[in-house]
């Protein structure tokens, strides 16, 4: 089995590419929704989070309360305290979904994550690969999605690192200033790169 990593900023397209590389066959695995998972299904993960934030983060049903822990960790200063609890448990996490894939067969395993860069050690992946758009490009794709004012999405960017300066740090990099066609056809091809020869010379000849 094949591990990629895919990552770059908000609005720069990655989950789209994700979404084309699913549907060529790829498990993609999203760290944000994996965080979101360890947070409703871990004991150590829930006490913790009620020790550190309150009972209000989890709902009566014993659902995670998503908007109250978003409002105490991201507009009250205090992220580094939810990340200190949900990030050590992300790697092992990430590395059972990833034995479960290659248990079912799975050719091409995707980590999708904003962070990846920050956290990977070398070797923990066989292709890392960069998605680019510019500033602007990308602030009109996040508004449209999440209905958010100009000035929260900038905020959001500056706290992400500048991913142009990453470029020599991964083997492949995607630049979404087009259509998504175009999107498309590079991922398209990028992902060939990806499949063992066996597989390639099949999709080559149909």
């Amino acid at each position: 089995m094949v591990t990629v990593g895919i990552t770059g900023g908000i609005g720069s397209g990655k989950t789209t590419v994700c979404n084309i590389w699913e549907q060529l066959g790829a498990c993609v695995l999203n760290a944000d929704d994996l965080a979101k998972e360890i947070m409703a299904t871990n004991p150590e993960v829930k006490r913790e989070l009620i020790e550190t934030f309150g009972s209000q983060t989890f709902l009566e049903d014993g659902s995670l309360n998503r908007k109250y822990l978003a409002n105490e960790a991201f507009n009250k200063g205090r992220v580094k305290e939810l990340n200190a609890i949900v990030h050590p448990r992300i790697p092992s996490a990430a590395a059972h979904k990833m034995r479960k894939a290659e248990e079912s067969g799975t050719s091409v395993f995707v980590y999708e994550a904003a962070l990846l860069l920050e956290n990977l050690e070398p070797g923990d992946l066989d292709y890392i690969v960069l998605v680019l758009a510019d500033k602007e490009r990308r602030l009109k794709r996040v508004q449209q999605r999440d209905d958010s004012t100009l000035s929260d999405i900038e905020q959001r960017m500056e706290k992400q690192r500048d991913f142009e300066k990453a470029i020599e740090h991964v083997d492949y990099v995607i630049r979404n200033n087009g259509t998504l066609e175009e999107l498309k056809k590079k991922a398209e091809v990028i992902y060939q790169n990806f499949l063992p020869l066996s597989e390639n010379n099949e999709n080559y000849f149909h």
